[in-house]
C-alpha cells in the first residue's frame, strides 16, 4: 500500500510540475539588440534599370539636347530606404554597375549583394565583386567599396588583378583602382605573379 501511495503522490507532483511549466509566463522585457525595430523598405522595384545621366551643355527652356549616359545600375531587386535618416537603397539579389568614360567605353562592375548610399555616392559590394575593363582588364575581390562621384573604387581586402594586355596576374591584399582599370595602387602583393616573356628574349 505504501508503494502504491508512493507512486500516486510521483505522478501528482510530475502533473504540477507540468502544470507549472506550461503556465509559466515570459515577463522579460527586450531591450538593446534584442528590441530593434523591424524596418520595411518605402518601396521594391524588380528587374530594375537606374540610368544616370548629364547634360553637357545648359540648355534653355526651348532648346532640344541630347544627354550623355554616365553609369546604369540594372539587377532583380532594389529596395529604397531613402526615407530614412541614412538614405541608402540595397540590392540583395545582386547588381550590374555598367559605368561610360568621355569616348562612350564600358567598365562593368557586378556583385553578389549591394548597398548604394545617396548621401556619399559610395557603393558597398559584397560577395563576388568583378570588374570588367573595356580593355579586357579584370578585377576580382570579394568586397569592394566603389566611389561614383571621384570614380574610384577600393577595398582592404584580397584582390586578384588580371591584365591580359602585358599578360600579368597579380595577387594582393588592399587597393585602390580607377573606374576604368588604368590605374592600380595594391598596398599589399604576395604569391604568385605571372608575367608574360618577350618573345624575342
Amino acid at each position: 500500500m505504501t508503494k502504491h501511495c508512493a507512486e500516486i503522490f510521483k505522478g501528482i507532483a510530475m502533473i504540477f510540475m507540468a502544470m507549472l511549466f506550461f503556465s509559466c509566463k515570459d515577463d522579460y522585457k527586450r531591450v538593446g539588440d534584442e528590441a530593434k525595430k523591424e524596418i520595411f523598405p518605402q518601396g521594391v522595384a524588380e528587374n530594375f534599370v537606374l540610368t544616370y545621366t548629364e547634360m553637357p551643355d545648359k540648355l534653355s527652356s526651348e532648346e532640344a539636347g541630347s544627354s550623355k549616359i554616365l553609369a546604369v545600375i540594372s539587377g532583380p531587386i532594389r529596395n529604397d530606404f531613402e526615407n530614412l535618416e541614412f538614405p541608402h537603397q540595397t540590392f540583395p539579389e545582386g547588381l550590374l554597375v555598367e559605368i561610360f568614360n568621355e569616348k562612350n567605353e564600358k567598365t562593368t562592375i557586378e556583385a553578389d549583394y549591394g548597398i548604394y548610399y545617396a548621401a556619399t555616392t559610395i557603393i558597398d559590394l559584397q560577395g563576388n565583386v568583378v570588374i570588367k575593363g573595356h580593355d579586357g582588364k579584370k578585377l576580382e575581390a570579394p568586397q569592394l567599396y566603389y566611389d561614383r562621384e571621384n570614380e574610384w573604387a577600393f577595398t582592404q581586402e584580397k584582390f586578384k588583378f588580371t591584365n591580359p594586355e602585358d599578360g600579368t596576374v597579380m595577387d594582393g591584399e588592399g587597393m585602390d583602382i580607377k573606374k576604368d582599370l588604368t590605374f592600380l595602387n595594391a598596398h599589399k602583393t604576395y604569391g604568385l605573379m605571372l608575367i608574360k616573356e618577350d618573345k624575342n628574349d
